[in-house]
């Protein structure tokens, strides 16, 4: 998860970033910090809450400069801390640095024992810190030679941004399993984001998708970023991204996310179309769950109905990072529609079943309301395997379905039928052109080297 943003040749640096990171909230609730440079110098700001509240008027005057990195804390390595919170900043030899990644580390603890059997003292408990401390120790004259050297001993998801005094380093893993893309502001320099919903609040023109194995930098003697092919590239872009975590309205691969879910709810009501279900309306559970409802409300001929309204002061839930506290958000963030419901027969629809118990609270939510039968359809696989690059499903124990059958499934979240997408469906609904990460439903974890 998390967002990350790269602001590069812009005298409004900093207030782009925020603005970036507003439009990427969704990606990251925990913290939010950006570095700046002018001068020679690093300006660093970064505090839990979210981006509206930590970035001021007066913590982005602080923020100087024509370039500044940001990011939206999302914690799948370290705890829920301050001092885990991005940009990680570092003083070293060649003399101020910082830097914000998007993914997750495999190999952290290897490489991190092995710094700190060479004396590294690390501050944190992410892997973000891994890099510095690799790029610091490195003998290399120039970062970028310093930057390689480190990311030859870097294993997993990453898209880092590694900025300097004067430059910025944009550097995405050979398998793309993470997006970045790059973008030209109309008001001046360049942007790269985790997603393009964030070139449309600051006005720029996207102009491609960063390349897996790819490093650009960002320096004032190239009008245009320098391209460097570190790794050959063996492209699997992350599928939980059309899935879940990506705004609605973000082009990834070329793919608008809207309609890859969209199709996901077409898939699903055509594997409907045979059996003998009569339902009333389509409700999807909000907000994920809207283009696969609508998409499955259009093949279906069934009325789509907003009968679950979202409280949108509420966060995101599956990022909260207790059970406990999913389950307050769930009761605070969903509301039935009683009126709407009471005696009807529902086919809900929401985007994937983790854990169970949010859509065990949901059909709950909707008999006590009134509701006749609920038929719970989800627009993704079984999520059955942990994923290590990036989403925080680190105990195969917590996956409901790697211990229970899909009927099994079904009478612990009390609904009336459940259907999931197949692997295949949901490559499909994508498009079949790519070779899709998949880690979470099929179990292939193909990074390893």
């Amino acid at each position: 998860m998390c967002a990350i943003v790269g602001i590069y040749g812009n005298n409004n640096a900093a207030r782009l970033a925020s603005v970036a990171l507003f439009a990427m909230q969704h990606r990251g609730q925990e913290a939010t910090g950006i570095s700046s440079s002018c001068d020679g110098k690093i300006y660093t700001k970064k505090d839990s809450g979210l981006v509206s509240e930590v970035f001021t008027d007066e913590a982005l005057q602080y923020l100087k400069g024509n370039m500044a990195i940001g990011h939206n804390r999302y914690s799948t390595a370290g705890s829920d801390s301050i001092l885990d919170a991005q940009p990680v900043f570092a003083k070293y030899k060649l003399g101020e640095m910082s830097i914000v990644h998007n993914g997750n580390l495999i190999n952290k603890e290897e490489v991190r024992n092995e710094l700190i059997d060479k004396g590294a003292i690390f501050q944190t408990g992410m892997d973000t810190e891994n890099l510095i401390h690799l790029i610091a120790k490195s003998s290399k004259d120039r970062l970028r030679d310093r930057i390689k050297e480190a990311l030859n001993k870097t294993v997993g998801a990453y898209c880092f941004i590694v900025q300097s005094r004067s430059k910025q380093f944009v550097i995405r893993d050979r398998y793309g399993i993470r997006p970045l893309s790059l973008g030209k502001l109309k008001s001046g320099g360049y942007i790269v984001a985790s997603e393009t919903c964030a070139f449309d609040l600051v006005d720029a023109d996207f102009i491609r998708d960063v390349n897996p194995g790819e490093m650009l930098i960002f320096s004032e003697n190239n009008e245009q970023p320098e391209s460097i092919q570190l790794f050959e590239p063996e492209y699997r872009p992350c599928a939980f991204e059309y899935v879940y975590f990506a705004r609605p309205d973000s082009v990834i691969d070329g793919k608008n996310v809207y309609i890859t879910r969209e199709n996901m709810g077409k898939t699903l009501a055509k594997n409907d179309a045979n059996k003998d279900l009569k339902v009333d309306m389509v409700v999807p559970v909000p907000d994920s769950g809207v283009p696969a409802a609508l998409g499955y409300a259009a093949q279906s001929g069934v009325p789509f109905e907003l009968g679950i309204i979202r409280n949108h002061y509420v966060g995101r839930t599956f990022i909260e990072p207790t059970q406990e506290m999913r389950n307050l958000k769930v009761r605070m963030k969903l509301s039935p529609m009683k009126s709407l419901i009471a005696g009807k027969s529902l086919l809900v629809i929401d985007d994937s079943i983790v854990r169970g118990t949010t859509s065990k609270r949901i059909v709950k939510m909707l008999k006590d309301a009134g509701a006749k039968e609920v038929h719970f359809r989800v627009a993704s696989p079984e999520i059955k395997f942990p994923c290590y690059y990036g989403i925080d499903t680190p105990n195969q124990e917590e996956l409901i379905s790697f211990k229970m059958t899909k009927e099994e499934v079904c009478k612990y979240i009390e609904a009336d039928s459940l259907e999931y997408l197949s692997i295949e469906d949901l490559r499909n609904s994508i498009g079949a052109d790519r070779n899709y990460a998949l880690e979470s439903f099929d179990g292939d974890y193909f990074v390893t080297k």
